[in-house]
C-alpha cells in the first residue's frame, strides 16, 4: 500500500542537545528520504527529558523546519526515561475491547506511579506459551505531565502531534526497516546526551527495556570542570576542536572514565536480562545516539560483552538522492538520526 501525503508524518526527535526532523515517502520504487535535518539547542533547554525552556525549544523547532524547508505540520514525537514504564505482562485471555476496559486495573499491579497520573496504552502480543488461558500484553505507561509538556511544545512550535511514541520503540522500528529479520537476540542501545536506552529484541520482539541516566553530557560536564570552560566550548572540545584549555591526555582520560561507566551499566542490564533468559546469548549490539561515534566505547563494549558491536544505519534501505543529500554527511549523523527516522516510518492513525 502506498501512503498519500495526508498520511505522512514528520519524525521529530526532541533531544537534550539537538532536535532532528525527518520525512520518508512511500513510492512505487520503495521508501524515499524526502527530508532530514538537525539543529543543536543550547544546554539546559531540555534536561533529562524534561522541557526546562519551552519557548527556546519551540523556537529551535521552528528554525529547524524553516532551515530545511519542511512544510508538513503533522508530526510523530517520542519520549523516554523514567517517565515511561514498558512491561510485558500476562493477563487472562480476552478481547481487545475487554482489555481496554480493564487495563487500568491490570496496570496498577505493575507500575510504580498512580494510575490516575499516567496515560496507558497496550499491544496484545499473543497467547502465553506457558498458560493456555492467558495472553501476553505489552503495557506502556507514560506520565501525563511529560506527555502534555511535549504535546504543548509541539503545538507551540505550530505543529500537530499525531503520534507520541517511545524512544525504544522508534529505535526498534528503524532497525526492523533497515535490517533483515534473524532469530538471534539483538540489543539496541541508544546513548544520547542525558540518557541511555536499551531495548533487547528476541525473534524481532521486544523482551527487555531499560533506560539509565547516563549519556554524552557526562563527558561535557567533566570537560567543563577540568578546563574551566563553558558548556558550548566543552561540546567543541569533545568533538576535537583544538584548545589549550585541556591536554589531549586529560581529554582521553575523561572519555575513558565515562565510557567505562557506560559499559558497567550496560553490563548490569544485560546480566539482569540473562537472569530471566539464561539460555540466550546476545551476540549483536547495535548502537545509536551521539555516543555511538566514540570508537573507544565501541571497542570496550565489544570486549566486555563478547558481542559484535556495530553502529546503526537508519538510511540503509531508503532511496537517497545524492543531489539533495550528502551521503558522507548522512554517514556521520546516522547514529543521531536513528530515533528520528524510526518516527518518520510511522503513519497517521497507525497502531
Amino acid at each position: 500500500m502506498l501512503f498519500g501525503k495526508k498520511d505522512r508524518l514528520i519524525g521529530l526527535d526532541i533531544g537534550s542537545s539537538s532536535i532532528k526532523a525527518g520525512e520518508i515517502a512511500a513510492t512505487k520504487k520503495g521508501q524515499v528520504l524526502k527530508k532530514f535535518g538537525m539543529l543543536d539547542i543550547p544546554p539546559g533547554v531540555i534536561a533529562e527529558g524534561t522541557i526546562k525552556d519551552p519557548e527556546a525549544a519551540a523556537e529551535g523547532i521552528r528554525e529547524l523546519f524553516k532551515s530545511y524547508g519542511i512544510k508538513e505540520q503533522n508530526v510523530a514525537i517520542s519520549i523516554g526515561g523514567y517517565s515511561i514504564i514498558v512491561k510485558k505482562i500476562n493477563v487472562q485471555t480476552m478481547s481487545e475491547e475487554q482489555l481496554q476496559e480493564t487495563i487500568h486495573f491490570e496496570a496498577e499491579q505493575y507500575i510504580p506511579f498512580d494510575v490516575a497520573d499516567v496515560n496507558l496504552d497496550f499491544q496484545i502480543i499473543g497467547d502465553n506459551p506457558n498458560n493456555p488461558n492467558q495472553m501476553s500484553v505489552l503495557l506502556v505507561a507514560a506520565k501525563k505531565e511529560i506527555v502534555n509538556d511535549y504535546i504543548n511544545l509541539s503545538q507551540m512550535a505550530g505543529l500537530n502531534p499525531c503520534i507520541i511514541d517511545v524512544d525504544a520503540f522508534a529505535l526498534q522500528n528503524v532497525f526492523e526497516t533497515n535490517y533483515e529479520a534473524h532469530n538471534e537476540s539483538v540489543a539496541l542501545i541508544d546513548i544520547g546526551a542525558s540518557k541511555t536506552s536499551l531495548n533487547i529484541l528476541k525473534n524481532n520482539e521486544s523482551v527487555f527495556m531499560r533506560d539509565v541516566s547516563l549519556g554524552c553530557g557526562q563527558i561535557n560536564q567533566k570537560i567543563v570542570s577540568m578546563a574551566d570552560c563553558t558548556a558550548e566550548e566543552a561540546e567543541e572540545i569533545k568533538h576535537g576542536e583544538e584548545t589549550d584549555k585541556i591536554s589531549a591526555e586529560d581529554l582521553n582520560g575523561i572519555i575513558t572514565s565515562v565510557v567505562s561507566d557506560w559499559c558497567t551499566e550496560i553490563r548490569r542490564a544485560l546480566d539482569f536480562f540473562y537472569s530471566t533468559y539464561p539460555d540466550d546469548q546476545i551476540k549483536r549490539i547495535v548502537l545509536s545516539g551521539g555516543g555511538a561515534n566514540i570508537k573507544e566505547f565501541r571497542k570496550l563494549l565489544a570486549a566486555e560483552t563478547s558481542a559484535k558491536v556495530e553502529t546503526i544505519k537508519p538510511f540503509e534501505n531508503l532511496h537517497v538522492d545524492a543531489n539533495h543529500f550528502d551521503p558522507a554527511y548522512l554517514d556521520v549523523v546516522a547514529p543521531q538520526a536513528a530515533i528520528c527516522m524510526g518516527l518518520a516510518t510511522r503513519r497517521v492513525d497507525d497502531k
